[in-house]
């Protein structure tokens, strides 16, 4: 679980952020530049409204400039070197708020990418795909538009009012608290919203992660769907929550569209208060024409940006609300700690041992209890028993998917805890009764475990797994695209390739967890076949329900209810007449003719 952070979300996002922080000031500084470019225009026009009233007794002809034409020129040259100087930099904060935003979402992307691949198994266990799919592409992305356009926005919104309200005072400062008089109350009902908007964005993120899990669930088993004939029943659950989400952004939605409006009447009464006392100031000669002009265009300059602070607030609430969620995930701490040694996968002999291991992945319901194994190097030990037994749970152990809550286990005498994960399991070759092909070709998910494979490497090892006829029968051979999870080809092609995969990958130890279980008889014997060839001198371990395909292994192990209640070769468990040998005798059918 992620730990608790009393900071907010823009809080942690600025630390996240420190790497940028040159990038950040250098955007800042060009927005504040334009914006004060933006705001000279009313000046100008009023020192031109000057010059046409005041004639040769106006501002410019004061400072030097007595000729009524030599002032208009003045005032043309100011103009253009300023709104020359406005665009420029309009440009430069907009390429660099629009960069940052593009290289921080693409690094923030990858760390929490990565961060999510250095997660326990039970992280991912507890939650759906389409969740985590929906924090790295959807969160992320609603960050990226705040970037784009709300950072800035909330800059020259400050600059503006800072800027324009000093210049109130310092002008006409009968006049200034009028001008000002609303923003008060725009900063007051700019809180005001944030703190409703906030747990509504809130909802709305976990609604939409809900959805995206929905529909990654049902997009994965549309064959099971097909086949049940459940497609209208899938589509009402996805309009349930598609209904769930719609609702959460309405409740988002209606303060968010009463802001903007809001504002703007608090607005109209400044603009309407300046236009009025300041025309009186004029008519009785306490105030020039030209300045009262400047007035009028700065006040509405500093309140009618106010208006869009709705949908800017309204973007940074979405924005904080995928940043929180962005960040748990970087803040969530895995539960295995790497180990300090260091072991090379040529010095690794690949003895394994389970010393008195109690494992439970729910306390209170123990799926272990002291496990004593010892899986000597070089040879074959099965690993056996009914369903449920606790055989896949040992798999999991010897990869260090999890660690047991009592005991250890230990490679080659040393604890697993110890030593470097990578290390750990880039001595394990695993094959899985849940085989997982990547959307690629079969020649990219055999060279899975070496993208650098040669040809001939390839093709040796999809030979060593008897999987090199069937591929030359594809339409391209080894170009085939295999499709998602390898859906177009048969269980037994998949089970061969993933076999290649693990013979290319020639590890110490080999790890086979129900490999021939889901196959037909002659595609069984083949695995088998290529699983015999490639055990000759490498540690292997065999998970099997299937008592046919361990006879031949040099220890057998017999798991029941989570205990070792058998051990030794396969004649001696015969003798025994225990668990072992009444497993053997219903699966070749002897049970039935006795």
């Amino acid at each position: 679980m992620p730990p608790s952070d009393a900071a907010g979300p823009l809080r942690r996002l600025i630390r996240y952020a420190r790497p940028f922080r040159s990038r950040i000031w250098l955007a800042t500084t060009c927005s504040l530049i334009n914006k004060f470019f933006d705001l000279a225009p009313p000046f100008l026009i009023g020192v031109a409204l000057d010059v046409v009233v005041a004639q040769e007794d106006s501002f410019l002809a004061h400072l030097g400039a007595p000729d009524l034409s030599s002032q208009l020129w003045i005032i043309a040259v100011l103009t253009v070197l300023i709104w020359s100087l406005e665009s420029l930099f309009e440009y430069f904060f907009h390429v660099l708020w629009r960069g940052l935003a593009q290289d921080l979402q693409h690094q923030l992307r990858i760390d929490a990418y990565s961060h999510l691949q250095g997660l326990d198994l039970a992280y991912f266990e507890d939650r759906s795909t389409g969740e985590m799919m929906s924090i790295l592409n959807d969160d992320i992305n609603q960050l990226e538009r705040f970037l784009d356009g709300g950072a800035n926005d909330i800059l020259q919104v400050s600059f503006t009012a800072l800027t324009v309200g000093a210049s109130f005072f310092l002008l006409v400062p009968e006049l200034a608290w009028m001008a000002v008089l609303p923003i008060p109350v725009v900063v007051w009902g700019s809180f005001h919203f944030q703190s409703i908007l906030r747990p509504r964005y809130a909802e709305v993120r976990e609604r939409v992660g809900i959805l995206n899990g929905q529909l990654a669930n049902s997009v994965s088993g549309i064959a099971t769907i097909k086949s049940f004939t459940a497609e209208e029943q899938e589509t009402e659950r996805l309009s349930g929550l598609s209904a769930s989400y719609r609702d959460s952004n309405r409740r988002a939605i209606r303060p968010s569209s009463a802001f903007t409006p809001l504002i703007r009447m608090a607005i109209m009464f400044g603009f309407v208060a300046i236009l009025v006392k300041g025309g009186d100031m004029v008519l009785e000669g306490a105030l020039a024409a030209g300045l009262y002009a400047t007035m009028t265009f700065l006040t509405q300059r500093l309140l009618w940006p106010l208006t869009r602070l709705g949908q800017t607030f309204d973007l940074f609430q979405r924005a904080m609300a995928s940043a929180r969620r962005v960040l748990d995930v970087l803040d969530t701490e895995t539960g295995l700690a790497d180990g300090d040694v260091s072991v090379p996968v040529e010095s690794i002999s690949g003895s394994l041992e389970l010393r008195n291991v109690d494992f439970a992945y729910e306390e209170g319901h123990p799926v272990l209890s002291g496990i004593n194994m010892v899986m000597p190097a070089g040879k074959t030990t099965a690993i056996v028993g009914s369903t449920g037994s606790g055989k896949s749970t040992l798999v999991k152990l010897l990869m260090r998917f999890y660690d047991p809550q009592d005991g250890e286990v230990a490679l080659d005498g040393a604890a697993l805890d110890s030593l470097r994960l990578c290390d750990v399991r880039g001595a394990i070759g695993l094959v899985s009764q849940d085989v997982f092909l990547f959307h690629g070709t079969v020649r990219e998910n055999i060279a899975y475990a070496d993208p650098q494979a040669s040809e001939e490497r390839i093709v040796a090892a999809a030979k060593s797994a008897e999987a090199h006829e069937f591929i030359m029968r594809l339409p391209r051979g080894y170009e085939t695209m295999v499709g998602e999870r390898g859906h177009k080809l048969s269980g037994g092609q998949r089970q061969r390739v993933s076999i290649a995969r693990a013979v290319l990958k020639d590890p110490p130890i080999l790890v086979l967890d129900e490999a021939t279980s889901a196959v037909d008889n002659e595609t069984e014997a083949a695995i088998q076949r290529s699983l015999e060839r490639l055990s000759v001198d490498r540690t292997t371990v065999v998970i099997a329900h299937r008592l046919s395909t361990v006879r031949n292994a040099d220890r057998i192990y017999v798991l029941q209810d989570g205990q070792l209640v058998e051990q030794g070769p396969h004649d001696l468990l015969l003798d025994e007449e225990g668990v072992y040998a009444r497993l053997w005798r219903v699966q070749t059918g002897v049970a039935l003719s006795a």
